[in-house]
C-alpha cells in the first residue's frame, strides 16, 4: 500500500480532469484538495521523504503530517494520539523543524 499525500491526490485528479468528466465523489475530492493543499505534490512528497528519514517515523504519519504541516508541538501529538505512542519532545522538534523548512 502507497499513502498519498493530499497535493498527490490534487494532482492525479487535475490531470484526470483534463482527460474526462469526473465523477461527483471525484469532483468534490478536488474542491477539497484545492482548497487545503499548501504545498506542490512534489514538495509534498519531498517532506514526507525527508521525514521518513527520523528514526520514529513511519510513511502514515509522514503522509499526515506533510498535510497537515503542524507548527505546534499539541498538532503532532495529536496525529500521534490514536495509537497512545507519546514522542519526546527532542522528537516532536525534529518533526516541526523539517516541517519548517517547507512552509
Amino acid at each position: 500500500m502507497k499513502y498519498l499525500t493530499l497535493a498527490e491526490v490534487k494532482a492525479i485528479l487535475l490531470e484526470e480532469n483534463e482527460k474526462r468528466e469526473l465523477n461527483p465523489l471525484q469532483k468534490a475530492a478536488l474542491s477539497h484538495a484545492e482548497e487545503f493543499v499548501k504545498l506542490t505534490a512534489e514538495d509534498s512528497r519531498k517532506l514526507v521523504e525527508e521525514l521518513m528519514g527520523l528514526d520514529f517515523m513511519d510513511e502514515r504519519h509522514a503522509v499526515k503530517i506533510a498535510d497537515i504541516l503542524p507548527i505546534h508541538p499539541d498538532q503532532v501529538r495529536t496525529i500521534y494520539s490514536k495509537e497512545k505512542i507519546v514522542l519526546p519532545p527532542e522528537d516532536i522538534k525534529k518533526v516541526l523543524d523539517t516541517v519548517a523548512k517547507y512552509i
